[in-house]
């Protein structure tokens, strides 16, 4: 069929968004933006959350679960740009290989993600107090002893010889503490391999404000909700 040569042309909005390169680039953005502000999928890169979560898993996090005055609770799992100070040493920059191939990783999940984003699980938030170890070597937040049927290989800990009390203390025990503002208190869920928030300060009983590691509210990506691959995996979190 041919075109009308008495027909007036076709403004020229209606022929840009009506050509394939336009819904391409609007699928690129729409994409974009789902990554930005919806959802973004995140690749597990160590085996600090077995067995909740296996090393090559991929999870999709919800960006906007603490939009508002929502935040992290007690067991969520978040995933977060850790700080410097959660970095054994300087940043190594990366090749403009592996620079490409990090970005695909961070937009697609399926690859390594930011060389400081991070997964854990909240413990406590702003202005909890958190210590251990209860009688039976549990957490304690606010005066309250964690059931965490999650935690998987925990530190050792026996009442009446490798406890809180005895020498040597029990590497589970923590020195109490306050979370400070507008930060979080994360922890892996395999307890005994996972350089967490509390690594520096385990063993320890007496206060000790500078071996804490803090989740800042600002550095939170978002919380994971599901497990996306492999497809044996698929479960909510």
């Amino acid at each position: 069929m041919t075109a009308d040569p008495s027909a007036p042309p076709r403004p020229l909005w209606r022929r840009i968004t009506g050509s394939t390169w336009f819904h391409l680039f609007a699928a690129f953005v729409v994409f974009g933006l789902i990554l930005s502000f919806v959802a973004k999928p995140y690749w597990v890169p160590s085996g600090s959350m077995e067995q909740t979560l296996q090393v090559g898993d991929r999870v999709l996090v919800n960006r906007l679960a603490y939009v508002g005055n929502a935040g992290p609770r007690t067991g969520d799992v978040v995933v977060f740009d850790a700080g410097p100070e959660w970095s054994a040493g300087a940043p190594v920059a990366d090749n403009p290989v592996k620079a490409a191939l990090r970005w695909l990783g961070e937009v697609t999940g399926f690859g390594p993600s930011g060389p400081h984003t991070l997964i854990k699980r909240v413990i406590a938030g702003p202005g909890q107090t958190v210590r251990c170890c209860s009688a039976d070597g549990r957490l304690i937040v606010d005066g309250k002893p964690l059931d965490e049927k999650y935690v998987f290989q925990d530190l050792p800990f026996r009442t009446g010889t490798l406890d809180c009390a005895t020498k040597p203390v029990s590497p589970r025990c923590l020195p109490e503490v306050s979370v400070p503002k507008d930060s979080y208190l994360v922890m892996g869920d395999h307890r005994s391999d996972s350089s967490d928030g509390a690594v520096y300060c385990r063993g320890r009983t007496a206060p000790d404000a500078s071996c804490w590691r803090w989740a800042r509210s600002g550095e939170i990506v978002g919380r994971a909700v599901v497990i996306l691959w492999p497809v044996n995996r698929w479960s909510g979190l």
